[in-house]
């Protein structure tokens, strides 16, 4: 199997799909949204004709391949040698209200390791990937992980969940301390994109719980493979399937989570 050569073919998908979002972004009908787990998590339509179409050229990209995706438009598969995990349209809350942050993000998955991943950020037409063995790109350029290293030199992202708010208080409490000590937390509401962002040195560090493995397969390699850092929040490797993450350039990730482990667990 050439990696290369498929990650050029889902690089190529990723533009066709996002062409289609891009379009229907200003002419969605709004009635056919619909509510999941709670009334802040959305999903549209759009997410959904996404899903169909990715799955449908992935498929005969690796057709032995299964899949794990966000809206369940395809039966889901973890025990192929193969996965293909993916968000069609990551950050749909903000697709719905029109605000120009929002992604699709694609990884291949080998037994339990992530061995490709695209994350195409539509509206600034820009697309993070990384193989196996090969520096992580934007579009044609090489990118790598800032080179801060301390909190104190650091912008940081983060996320809100959309559930399991009784941890409220515990993450606010860590996202305190970070404002306290960084230049700053932004939250623009996609993961992929906060990722593919570490990646290229515009954040140091992502943090978020309550994620799936299709907001952060992706994103997490491609990070990875620009040299950064991730981990759950007790420094382990459960963070595709776990729902914690703690993700930042080389330099900056144990400062991190010795601010996540001060706060988490002690509500």
């Amino acid at each position: 199997m050439n990696l290369s050569d498929i990650r050029n073919e889902v690089i190529r998908l990723s533009r066709d799909v996002g062409a289609f979002i891009a379009k229907e972004c200003y002419s969605f009908d709004r009635s056919r949204i619909e509510q999941k787990e709670g009334f802040n998590n959305l999903v549209s339509y759009v997410d959904k004709e996404s899903e169909r179409r990715l799955v449908t050229r992935l498929r005969e990209l690796v057709p032995q391949a299964g899949f794990i995706t966000e809206e369940g438009t395809v039966e889901q598969a973890r025990e192929q040698e193969y996965n293909w995990i993916i968000d069609p349209l990551d950050g749909t809350t903000n697709f719905l209200h029109g605000l120009p942050v929002f992604a699709i993000s694609i990884a291949l998955m080998h037994h339990k390791k992530i061995v490709l991943g695209v994350v195409y950020e539509i509206n600034r037409q820009e697309c993070f990937h990384a193989v196996a063995g090969e520096p992580a790109r934007c579009n044609d350029q090489v990118i790598s992980a800032s080179p801060a290293r301390t909190l104190g030199e650091s912008l940081l992202a983060t996320g809100f969940p959309y559930y399991h708010f009784e941890k409220r208080d515990e993450y606010l409490a860590i996202i305190k301390e970070f404002l306290e000590r960084t230049h700053g937390v932004r939250r623009i509401g996609s993961a992929a994109v906060d990722l593919a962002y570490v990646a290229c040195g515009r954040f140091e560090g992502f943090f978020e719980y309550n994620l799936n493995a299709w907001d952060v397969a992706a994103g997490t390699f491609i990070l990875q493979q620009a040299g950064g850092r991730v981990s759950d929040f007790s420094g382990g490797e459960n963070f595709l399937f776990g729902g914690e993450l703690c993700s930042a350039n080389g330099q900056i990730h144990a400062e991190m989570l010795n601010v996540i482990q001060k706060h988490w667990g002690r509500a």
